[in-house]
């Protein structure tokens, strides 16, 4: 089967209401579908890379009964809190040697939260409304260590308030009624999150005692990058910070390739804009204009930079 790219929602400030609605966790994952044709299964993300051999936990048949299928769904990880974190799920995602994956299913244990289905069968059901292809999901799917179906909600603002006590990102709110529209993205499905991220371009960096202590991001606005922030804090651990190091190091500039210089980029030094990440925040300070409330660094990303625009 060819890969698709996936249904996605837009943002929303508020949830939703209605009988039409449906309310879920937004988890903070890896969108991943997975495709079972006969015995075979393969995983690709929403940007049509394979994942197959980063998941292998989810390449055996048994947790789908369906002849052949698309499922939808996010691959998470969680912290020690018992949290999902995308730092490290991305642990898994971004590995590329190989022999690193044995290892790294010990380190880091992921699960498959399904949301969705798109082909069950030998047929396209991504035309059929959201509520039919729920049930259809419920009876093929068969729940395991590492697969489980996200559970729907009917009061979206009691879920949210839950989400928002226990630290997580948000919820996705979707109507019954809608199909699933392959490569789409609009009001049908509605994300509101408890917290903003952002995928932004990293343009430069700052060092303490030789290592790289923060990092200066930015995003495109008519082909121009425009700085939204010095980056210091998140997820990375010291090694990371050591590994992110080298990586910078060799793709140093001597151009500054933000549009405009700012006073936090004080004594930076400059690099190809090539570079990711997801970068969690508060809020923007637009009277300083875009520039991010409280950012950290969540995880980098492989994202092509020329994508990371202002919305």
């Amino acid at each position: 089967m060819k890969p698709i790219i996936p249904f996605e929602p837009i943002r929303s400030a508020s949830i939703p209401a209605g009988e039409q609605w449906t309310y879920q966790v937004k988890w903070d994952g890896v969108r991943i579908l997975a495709y079972g044709d006969g015995p075979e299964i393969k995983l690709f993300n929403r940007r049509l890379h394979e994942r197959t051999a980063q998941f292998p936990e989810l390449t055996r048949r048994g947790y789908c009964s369906a002849s052949s299928f698309i499922l939808d769904g996010e691959v998470i990880a969680l912290a020690a809190d018992g949290k999902p974190s995308f730092h490290e799920v991305m642990r898994r995602d971004g590995i590329r040697r190989l022999d690193r994956i044995p290892q790294a299913r010990l380190e880091v244990p992921i699960a498959y939260m399904v949301f969705d289905l798109v082909y069950c069968g030998g047929e396209w059901v991504n035309g059929r409304p959201l509520k039919e292809r729920q049930q259809l999901l419920s009876e093929i799917l068969i729940p395991n260590e590492h697969v489980q179906p996200v559970a729907s909600h009917a009061d979206g603002q009691a879920l949210f308030e839950a989400v928002c006590r226990q630290g997580m990102e948000g919820v996705v709110c979707k109507d019954l009624n809608s199909a699933y529209a392959m490569n789409g993205k609009d009001g049908r499905w509605v994300k509101v999150k408890n917290y903003g991220d952002v995928v932004a371009v990293i343009g430069g960096f700052t060092l303490r005692d030789g290592i790289v202590n923060a990092v200066m991001a930015g995003l495109y606005h008519e082909g121009m990058l425009v700085f939204i922030g010095k980056v210091g804090t998140g997820k990375l651990t010291a090694a990371d910070w050591r590994k992110l190091t080298g990586t910078l190091m060799g793709l140093r500039s001597a151009d500054c390739p933000f549009v405009r210089k700012h006073p936090d980029m004080r004594g930076a030094y400059w690099v190809k804009p090539l570079v990711t990440a997801k970068i969690m925040y508060t809020e923007w300070r637009r009277h300083e204009g875009r520039m991010l409330r409280q950012p950290s660094i969540q995880a980098f990303v492989d994202v092509p930079p020329e994508t990371c625009v202002f919305e």
